[in-house]
């Protein structure tokens, strides 16, 4: 159990690194930067293979209790949630190369502010996995929205660039991608959240009341 969950927390910091890189590399226009985060999907790809197979593994142990039940089924379900923000960074890497080659729309100000928070609600995601600390994980929650105020916010003023400016309606649609992946990476580190309060409250927070 407890190599399974350094192996989360190992990929988690790779996860974070790619996010962090991918956006890194939109704000400086840096080609290595990008393609670096090209190069680490591989990785975090074979780790939630390895992370599945140890998992299911440990499920297969005879005189499992019920929290180590839970416990491995919300592993199961971080694994693909963190695989999948790798690929939504890879993504943002491929807009940022494509950007690289045109001249900016405008000054990256609010994609950088969403990529820092989508990062600090991963991380803190995952201390709540570990630490079993439901408090922690409310806190990640709330920043879900202020993650969607800034795409929001993101959205209009692209839309208005596209309106007032016809000839940036392709690099504009870039960065509206970049910000919905930066959107999409913070709902999986709130699915990550709410498998934390399942497994230590037993509550599920999507179910109304």
């Amino acid at each position: 159990m407890e190599d399974l969950q350094h192996r989360l927390l190992e990929m988690g910091g790779l996860v974070e690194a790619a996010i962090h890189g991918s956006v890194e590399s939109l704000v400086r226009r840096d080609a290595a930067a990008a393609r670096q985060v090209l190069a680490a999907e591989r990785h975090i790809n074979h780790m939630e293979m390895d992370n599945d197979s140890l998992t299911i593994a440990l499920l297969s142990r005879p005189g499992n209790t019920a929290d180590n039940l839970r416990l491995l089924v919300a592993a199961i379900k971080i694994n693909h949630d963190l695989e999948r923000m790798g690929d939504l960074a890879v993504g943002i890497a491929h807009r940022a190369l494509s950007l690289m080659e045109e001249p900016p729309v405008k000054p990256l100000i609010d994609i950088p502010r969403m990529a820092h928070l989508s990062e600090r609600m991963v991380g803190r995601s995952l201390d709540a996995f570990v630490q079993r600390d439901a408090a922690l994980a409310r806190d990640v929650l709330a920043v879900d929205d202020e993650v969607d105020a800034l795409r929001d916010a993101i959205y209009r003023e692209l839309a208005r660039f596209m309106q007032d400016q016809p000839e940036t309606v392709p690099r504009a649609l870039n960065l509206l991608f970049v910000a919905r992946n930066l959107e999409r990476i913070a709902d999986h580190a709130t699915n990550i959240a709410e498998d934390v309060l399942f497994l230590v409250e037993g509550i599920d927070p999507r179910r109304p009341g």
